[in-house]
């Protein structure tokens, strides 16, 4: 871990989290109870329904968090910035696949904080599903997208992609404290959520005693 991803990190907001769409994506609604404001992470589909949900719990979406720019996490992107215009979070390497779909833009960076209200999260640069994948780390909890799921992780033969940098993404995030709660991009696991212990002692991925151990069985799965 770096030392700093968990320093003085911002006062967490709540987080609602839901499946959407028929790929088994996970979309999450953070948002500030004091302030009412909320972000949305990856609307990818249903976006009436996640509108209806911020509804529902009294908030206003004003930002939308991108962890990558794969078509089933920004597929509801265009829609839901129409509908609320947010200002819309990602990381530079993959920011011109959201330019046509939104105006207020800004990139992140490495362990930037984004406020949610009083709350906020903290952008963790994790490549290797993508050239440009983006974790967000809250205190207590972390927003994974599709580098890190439940019992899994995340494939790196797509373009962009890189096994070796999957690898050091996966060690950063083991770096967080056990207890950090897990809510991956997709419902593959045996539960919707779980937490880096957990994750650290059953996931097979981050058994692995060296990259060549994990590229091995990353390379199994791929052509099983």
């Amino acid at each position: 871990m770096h030392a700093t991803d968990t320093a003085h990190l911002p006062p967490a907001p709540s987080v609602l989290q839901t499946e959407v769409g028929l790929l088994q994506n996970f979309c999450e609604l953070l948002y500030c109870p004091q302030t009412k404001e909320a972000a949305l992470v990856d609307p990818a589909f249903e976006v009436d329904r996640l509108l209806r949900m911020a509804s529902d719990t009294g908030v206003h979406v004003k930002h939308v968090l991108i962890t990558h720019t794969h078509h089933d996490h920004i597929e509801g992107l265009a829609d839901t910035v129409a509908a609320t215009g947010a200002r819309v979070y990602v990381h530079p390497h993959e920011v011109e696949k959201v330019r046509p779909l939104c105006r207020e833009i800004t990139l992140v960076s490495d362990r930037l904080d984004i406020a949610i209200g009083h709350t906020g999260v903290r952008a963790l640069e994790t490549f290797g599903h993508t050239r440009g994948g983006t974790c967000f780390l809250a205190d207590g909890f972390v927003i994974t997208g599709d580098v890190l799921f439940v019992s899994g992780c995340g494939r790196t033969d797509f373009p962009g992609g890189s096994t070796e940098a999957l690898w050091q993404s996966l060690n950063r995030l083991m770096g967080l404290p056990e207890e950090t709660i897990v809510y991956p991009g997709h419902n593959y696991g045996r539960t919707p959520t779980s937490s880096m212990g957990r994750e650290m002692l059953e996931n097979p991925y981050l058994r692995c005693d060296s990259f060549e151990a994990f590229r091995t069985l990353r390379e199994r799965v791929r052509k099983a």
